[in-house]
């Protein structure tokens, strides 16, 4: 991320209900899904939007959901390390690079029914929900130029 000297609008103060909104969002978009799935999503869609302040933020949250800091330090290349993340997990962080970066492939086939054999559609649809949302937050940390370093779980 780089630094900048220019002022940034707060969201939250300028546009409360939005932001009001969002926060709302947040809190059932993870709804019946393993926490630590949840935030392993969370920080792997933080890494691809280069949000430095979500991903410090949701490691945080995993760490202090219990995780460890090998699993998390991996993630950037869990191709390469899939023994350290569960079949589903995997699917997870397939379908929210693909729902992440979705002008390169638009959701490919193979990657959503992978992630369909791994969910039942009542958690694929949560999960999609939560890859929407926390791609949405990411915008507004990257846009507000939010830093790391402040967070506390």
């Amino acid at each position: 991320m780089s630094t900048t000297t220019t002022r940034r609008v707060k969201l939250a103060n300028l546009v409360p209900d939005f932001y009001q909104a969002m926060i709302a969002l947040d809190a059932v978009s993870d709804a019946g899904l393993d926490p630590k799935l949840a935030h392993l999503v969370r920080i792997k869609a933080s890494q691809l939007n280069g949000c430095a302040y979500c991903t410090d933020m949701h490691s945080l949250d995993l760490l202090h959901a219990g995780d460890d800091q090998q699993r998390i330090s991996l993630l950037p290349v869990w191709r390469e390390a899939r023994k350290f993340y569960s079949e589903q997990e995997q699917a997870a962080l397939e379908l929210t690079e693909a729902i992440t970066l979705i002008s390169v492939d638009h959701v490919p086939d193979d990657v959503y029914d992978l992630a369909a054999k791994a969910f039942d559609d009542k958690d694929l649809a949560q999960l999609i929900a939560l890859i929407i949302t926390i791609n949405m937050w990411t915008r507004v940390g990257v846009t507000g130029r939010m830093e790391p370093g402040h967070y506390k779980p």
